[in-house]
């Protein structure tokens, strides 16, 4: 796979609050789940690490989960929100729904699709259009998704893929002379 870069813009970066699915370890995918009362808490929690940070808007999933969280962080910093329909996470396809570990390094390597699935490739080139139409904006930008989709973040970034980002757990993504460097915050 060729790979295009990114923008050489900082942004801040927010994997949605958990749900049930995550908390009992199955796969989302495209299925459009609600954060659970943990999930919510979390979005909450994330908000005031968020504040006074410049922040100038936020870019969401329009899926229900990451939308959710944007909505209750927006709550505290009252800023501009863009849904980005792009910001999706990837469809599974087949092992939606189920327990990620037996496939997911192979579907992440490229050794492997499920049937149904968005192979790796077309979701980080996805990743690149959405992602360069975000950056696009006056920043910094909070860009509010899904694990996935921040994993092919984490390849247009040629940084190491298999990281498991934390639910509503903030990250500062900013590029470093020739590299990036992702900062979680506390």
């Amino acid at each position: 796979m060729t790979m295009i870069g990114l923008a050489q813009r900082p942004f801040y970066f927010l994997r949605h609050g958990q749900t049930d699915f995550n908390a009992q370890g199955l796969s989302q995918g495209a299925i459009d789940i609600s954060l659970n009362a943990m999930g919510r808490a979390q979005a909450a929690a994330a908000a005031p690490i968020l504040a006074e940070r410049g922040i100038v808007g936020i870019a969401t999933s329009p899926m229900k989960r990451a939308h959710e969280t944007a909505c209750i962080i927006n709550e505290t910093l009252n800023l501009p929100m863009m849904v980005e329909p792009d910001l999706r996470e990837v469809i599974f396809g087949g092992q939606e729904g189920k327990p990620l570990a037996s496939w997911f390094t192979d579907w992440l390597d490229g050794i492997a699709t499920p049937e149904g699935a968005e192979s790796f490739e077309a979701l980080t080139r996805r990743a690149a259009t959405a992602m360069a139409r975000v950056l696009a904006h006056p920043g910094p930008l909070l860009i509010v998704s899904h694990g996935a989709f921040f994993r092919a973040v984490r390849a247009l970034m040629r940084l190491e893929l298999n990281v498991i980002s934390g639910n509503a757990r903030p990250l500062h993504c900013a590029p470093v002379g020739q590299i990036w460097q992702v900062t979680p915050l506390d």
